[in-house]
């Protein structure tokens, strides 16, 4: 692909969406404005900003992580993710995901298209106290932030006009069909009663499952010996995903109400308890209780929280935060130990494992029909669900690779490399 396609698609998409779009106005059925709740808009709009600030803060995690020469390019291939996808989605990407069903796998593009039909009046199906715009406009941040996860397992060799399309394809391939099966009214897993309540399956499982794909499809680092540039950037982005995060999952009730409260809090409590048992199952392995284990902890907290967050108790969810931070631990550990993978930042022990232990621990916890409930059927259908979202979403992202790798080489070369990826792609560097 030509270095100038880039601009020249976008220069067609720009006119393609402001032909296509319609006022707000010609959407909103002024009949159903009466069903708005004002406490339930005005947080919704706040929970939207909050998951927002988490692509800031992962760059600031996962920039502060990486070698000093690759810093900026790092955290540039999570903040630009808010531009790409936010113009996808206005124009296919919402439709895809939430229009009218298509055999309950994925949306009907045409439903939505650049956004018509998406006003200020709620939709029942989806929100029914919030303008439907709102709505959208909370479900693109979490379009956002999942190719920008999936970039740490690729962080120091990956070509950005190459990550780039990649982005694309994943946003309109990958994702789409997992968020409409599980979120949508008619979607095949949610019918079947697979439970999540804030995105741990849609998200996290399906962008630790795509960074295992790249991390094995783009091999090794020149460089595996991985020293951290800059520890208080990780330390500022995990605090800035902790509190985003409770927009991520509190918002996900749609709702100023109990439901939001119970998730706020199952949210602190995970976090808090899963970086509390890292740092001290590091000194009881007689390693030390270090800065970036923390930070690691309390994000695998949030992760494995994320599918249970309005479904668990309190006590639950101390519980989650435990076992997930054990298991990631451990998880992490036996992969550098193993040297087959080279997943720079942990993205698959982390958020693919943290999104399955808590899709587990969602069946075996969650209220009425969770295995501790007496229903086994619930966590067997989780059980299923897990695999399959696993399986797909590993194949379908390795396919994008090479589908991208054939277009345009995914990897740096060695030279651009060693030079650091600020420098080689993007022409600016720390000083």
């Amino acid at each position: 692909m030509g270095r100038k396609s880039n601009f020249l698609v976008l220069a067609l998409l720009v006119p393609a969406i402001w032909f296509l779009g319609t006022s707000y106005e010609a959407a909103t059925d002024e009949s159903a404005l009466a069903a708005l709740d004002t406490g339930d808009t005005a947080w919704m709009v706040v929970a939207s900003a909050f998951v927002l600030l988490m692509t800031p803060g992962l760059a600031f995690f996962y920039g502060g992580m990486v070698d000093k020469k690759h810093i900026i390019s790092t955290m540039l291939q999570s903040f630009v993710a808010l531009g790409v996808i936010s113009v996808l989605w206005v124009l296919v990407g919402f439709s895809l995901c939430f229009g009218d069903s298509l055999g309950g796998i994925v949306g009907d593009p045409r439903t939505f298209l650049a956004f018509r039909g998406v006003g200020l009046s709620p939709n029942a199906d989806f929100a029914g106290t919030i303008p439907f715009l709102l709505f959208a406009l909370f479900q693109l941040k979490f379009a956002i932030i999942t190719p920008a996860l999936i970039t740490g397992s690729m962080a120091g060799r990956v070509r950005f006009r190459a990550y780039i399309l990649f982005m694309v394809l994943f946003a309109l391939i990958v994702y789409p069909p997992l968020c409409h099966m599980t979120w949508h009214p008619d979607g095949i897993l949610r019918q079947w009663g697979v439970l999540d309540f804030a995105g741990g399956t849609v998200v996290h499982m399906s962008a630790g499952c795509a960074a295992l794909a790249g991390a094995l499809f783009l091999g090794r680092r020149m460089e595996s010996k991985l020293t951290p540039a800059n520890i208080p950037f990780v330390i500022l982005g995990t605090g800035l995903l902790w509190f985003g995060w409770f927009g991520f999952n509190a918002g996900s009730a749609f709702s100023a109400g109990a439901d939001a409260v119970l998730a706020f809090a199952n949210t602190n409590l995970a976090s808090a308890t899963a970086m509390i048992t890292w740092i001290f199952f590091d000194r009881y392995r007689d390693r030390k209780m270090s800065a970036v284990g923390a930070c690691i902890g309390a994000v695998v907290g949030l992760v494995a929280i994320t599918p249970a967050a309005g479904f668990v108790s309190l006590g639950d969810s101390v519980l989650i935060g435990f076992v997930a931070s054990l298991i990631s631990n451990v998880a992490i550990d036996a992969f550098h130990k193993s040297g087959r993978v080279d997943d720079t930042l942990d993205v698959f022990a982390s958020h693919g494992v943290g999104g399955m232990v808590g899709m587990l621990l969602t069946g075996v916890f969650a209220a009425e029909v969770g295995l501790t409930s007496g229903g086994f059927e619930t966590f067997g259908k989780h059980v299923a669900a897990l695999v399959a979202v696993a399986v797909g979403a590993f194949a379908l992202s390795y396919g994008l690779f090479a589908l991208v790798n054939a277009l345009i080489p995914m990897r740096v070369t060695s030279k651009q490399e060693e030079r650091g990826l600020d420098d080689s792609q993007h022409g600016e560097k720390l000083q």
